[in-house]
């Protein structure tokens, strides 16, 4: 779990509510494709200084690999109600990397760890990859 929450990232809210069957089909997801990197997109909307996520889309077109996911942006219409993105560290590494913090999608990026059990296997981190405090509802 990501337990820094550090401020000061323009444009990113206080705090990240996801819903818990949002939880649940992102780690689900995440263990099946184990030990293969997975991404998926949020859809959700932002409110004063909260986002709220409520749905997850599978990226059209989206390639999983080991070590490595990613998709197409321009294969995207437009939608206005994606948030941000999930992926999953199949090494267990809670931290987005270089190459994730070049390839930001949206407003947050939601990373799930293996062996994605709970929401302590999940951080949440702005474009900058500071941690970002995040409540289930």
């Amino acid at each position: 779990m990501c337990l820094k929450f550090v401020t000061g990232a323009t444009n990113m809210a206080k705090m990240v509510y996801l819903l818990e069957d949002v939880i649940k089909g992102m780690l689900d997801y995440f263990k099946a494709l184990h030990p293969m990197e997975g991404i998926l997109l949020l859809r959700g909307r932002v409110k004063k200084d909260a986002i709220y996520v409520e749905q997850l889309i599978l990226p059209p077109n989206s390639i999983q690999g080991e070590g490595f996911s990613s998709f197409s942006p321009y294969a995207l219409p437009l939608d206005l109600s994606i948030v941000g993105l999930a992926h999953s560290h199949p090494n267990g590494v809670l931290k987005p990397s270089i190459e994730d913090l070049n390839n930001f999608y949206g407003r947050l990026m939601v990373i799930a760890t293996y062996p994605y059990r709970s929401e302590e296997d999940i951080g949440v981190f702005d474009r900058e990859g500071a941690c970002v405090r995040f409540k289930l509802i």
